[in-house]
Order: structure tokens, then C-alpha cells, then sequence
């Protein structure tokens, strides 16, 4: 199922046939940055539905310097987008300036594209800041009845801004990640899961969970999806709802004991009751 409305998915796709030409012919022309800021503003409009003349701001003053577009809705600032002539190649060093386009704003979202290729970043203001690549799709390369391709396109579209489709893509991109899987393999109770099995496949095999930990944190898993800010990211979310499950599971019997000595008072006090 799309996750785009038919209304917004037609006009994406419509906006994807209509500028694939145009972009293709800009790349072959080798147009400069300053003509390719007036494709791209084209397409934040048409393709992805945004206010030309409220929403799209050109030229974003950031302390002295400027980025070359900005996206607000309803006054707020939701992204950053940093623009690079059509024919270039967008390297490294082109996502540094716009995440410190965006650290300087406080904005947790940047795009950085040449017409062609968009580029999706979620900023992480931890210490020190660093980011993510979220979304990646080609418009010329897109192919308008493929749902896939509209539903990539519709994350950063107006509607789906304002859904939080591309917070919840992230999310769920973040949940399926090898750094949360590594995490969920080492949390206790996957742990005790794997020692019950290894009891079962070999009988009067006496073995600690700390020993499956060890194995799989030694010779199982990869190094570089256990360490770093993002595996520890990934370690402290899965505490955070082991922890919030244990709480809610004391909640609900501390409830359960509760009413349950209401109800031996209160039989206490009305013998009758218990007939």
C-alpha cells in the first residue's frame, strides 16, 4: 500500500516525468549553481508541493553566511537545503556545510542535492554533532509508476512533512538497523533465550548467560556494530523500553494486589458478600 495519498502520489509522479527532461537537459548544458537553485526551487513547488512565495526561502542568512534554500511551515523552520550545480558530483565535504548550516539553526533535517540526486540528512546534536544519511533517490532515475520511487519522493513532500513520514521512516530504518539489532541479541532477555535453547539442543549443558554474551560479543558479532555513538545509541533505546516494560509490569500487579485487598476488606466488613 503507498504510503502517499492518489492526489499527492499523482502530482509526484506528474512532477517526475515533467522534470526528468528538463534535468537532463540542465546536466547536458552543464548549468551553474545559480540555475540549478531555480530548478530545484521548481520542484520543491511542483513536485513536492511546497508554497513558492511563503514556504521557500532563498539565500538563508546563517551568521554571515548563506545556505541556499530554506523550508518553513507554518513560520517554523523545518529544512535546510544546500545546492550544487547540476553536473557536480555532491562529495563529503558538501554535507559538512550543511550540517553546520544546521547546527547553527538547531534544524534536525538537511537536504543537500544537485537536481538530480536528493540527499536526506538527520542532524544528531550530540557531542560532537554528527548525521545520518536517512533518504537517497535519483529523479532521473525515478520511474513515476513505480510506488517505491513516488513513496521516497512523498517523505519529503509538504504532506508527508507534515505527517511525520520522514521521522517515522527514520525510526523505523533506526529500529531495523544493525547497531539496534546487535543491541537486541545482547539484551537479557534474548540472552536467556539462547541459553534455553542451547540447553535443549545439548542436554546437561550448563552454561550463564554472561558465557552466551561473551561468545557473541567475541567471535559472533561484528566490532563496528558494537561500538561508536550509534551503538551505544542503539544499547540505551533498547534499556529505555526494557526498563519501561518492567515498570509498567510492577504497575499493573501492584494494581492487581491492590484491588485484590479491596476486595478481602471489603468482604471483611460485609460478611454477606461472601455468600
Amino acid at each position: 500500500m503507498s504510503l502517499a495519498p492518489a492526489k499527492v502520489a499523482t502530482r509526484i509522479a506528474a512532477g517526475i516525468k515533467r522534470f526528468q527532461p528538463i534535468l537532463l537537459s540542465a546536466k547536458t548544458r552543464d548549468v551553474n549553481e545559480s540555475d540549478t537553485v531555480v530548478i530545484v526551487t521548481d520542484v520543491l513547488h511542483d513536485l513536492f508541493g511546497y508554497d513558492k512565495y511563503s514556504e521557500i526561502t532563498s539565500e538563508h542568512s546563517i551568521r554571515g553566511t548563506f545556505c541556499d534554500l530554506a523550508v518553513k511551515l507554518d513560520g517554523a523552520l523545518a529544512f535546510l537545503i544546500e545546492v550544487k550545480a547540476v553536473g557536480m558530483a555532491l562529495k563529503d565535504g558538501f554535507v559538512k556545510q550543511a550540517i553546520d548550516y544546521a547546527a547553527n539553526q538547531g534544524v534536525d533535517w538537511v537536504v543537500l542535492t544537485n537536481g538530480i540526486l536528493w540527499r536526506v540528512y538527520k542532524v544528531s546534536f550530540a557531542k560532537p554533532i554528527s548525521h545520518e544519511l536517512v533518504v537517497e533517490f535519483n529523479l532521473l532515475e525515478a520511474n513515476p509508476r513505480n510506488e517505491v520511487h513516488v513513496d521516497m519522493a512523498f517523505l519529503l513532500s509538504k504532506e508527508g512533512w507534515k505527517r511525520s513520514r520522514l521521522g517515522d521512516y527514520h525510526l523505523q530504518k533506526e529500529a531495523l538497523s544493525r547497531f539496534s539489532m546487535a543491541a537486541l541479541i545482547l539484551s537479557d532477555p534474548i540472552l536467556e533465550v539462547l541459553r534455553r535453547e542451547l540447553r535443549r539442543v545439548t542436554p546437561g549443558l550448563r552454561v550463564e548467560i554472561a558465557e552466551v554474551r561473551t561468545v557473541l560479543e567475541g567471535e559472533v558479532l561484528k566490532r563496528d556494530v558494537l561500538e561508536g555513538d550509534r551503538a551505544s545509541a542503539a544499547k540505551r533505546a533498547i534499556n529505555r523500553a526494557a526498563n519501561k516494560t518492567l515498570r509498567q509490569s510492577r504497575a499493573a500487579t501492584s494494581e492487581t494486589r491492590r484491588s485484590a485487598g479491596d476486595d478481602a476488606l471489603a468482604a471483611a466488613e460485609d460478611p454477606e458478600l461472601t455468600h
